[in-house]
């Protein structure tokens, strides 16, 4: 009786310290592994070798294919260095929208606060907290909006291309604004250049008058 007590007793504490065990097991076969194994690749991983084993993954969505929900495509796609073709032909385009709700408008001025004023200031003018008067770490204005005799009569078509691949020192802002959302923002631009023209007009025709 007590040979049976102990051979239980040193089987429980075998099984006691086998199942405490952190021993990794592999089975011998698993089924579907692709669904027990996830073959995924993270956005922001190491794709440097997936070459070497076949695969053609850049991160980038293929051309002219569009995300759904994604509207107002822009045909136009960006010039090889050194060549203004498309940046020219893009004068052409015209802007889906005309015209901003009140909602839009404040919506709008919100997204030109958070991704243009840094440079363009909140008036426009060119004095974002960027430049700060010449005070601030960016050495040289930045274009100012309303008063540019460049940017001011530009037209809608060619923001939007300089917007979406970028302008000299301006980068591409196409991750940050969806196409409509850049459309507005060019709507609110070109808003707030008829404005500012409104409201010299009077000035300028008192001038003319003396």
């Amino acid at each position: 009786m007590m040979n049976k007590l102990s051979i239980i007793a040193i089987l429980s504490a075998a099984a006691v310290i086998i199942s405490c065990s952190d021993v990794k097991r592999k089975p011998g076969s698993v089924y579907m592994p692709d669904m027990a194994y996830s073959r995924a690749y993270e956005t922001y991983a190491d794709h440097s070798n997936l070459a070497e084993k076949g695969i053609n993954y850049n991160n980038r969505p293929v051309v002219g294919t569009m995300a759904r929900g994604e509207e107002l495509p822009f045909h136009i796609t960006k010039d090889a260095a050194g060549d203004t073709t498309n940046y020219v032909a893009s004068k052409q385009v015209k802007s889906p929208i005309d015209s901003l709700s009140a909602a839009e408008y404040t919506e709008t001025e919100r997204l030109y606060l958070i991704n243009c004023g840094v440079c363009h200031g909140a008036k426009l003018n060119g004095n974002g907290p960027l430049y700060k008067d010449g005070a601030g770490p960016y050495p040289v204005a930045p274009r100012n909006l309303i008063a540019d005799p460049v940017v001011s009569v530009m037209p809608e078509g060619q923001m939007f291309y300089s917007v979406t691949y970028g302008k000299n020192l301006m980068g591409s802002y196409a991750s940050q604004l969806n196409r409509r959302q850049r459309w507005m923002v060019i709507r609110y631009i070109k808003l707030n250049q008829l404005k500012a023209k409104a409201a010299a007009a009077p000035a300028a025709m008192a001038i003319a008058a003396k």
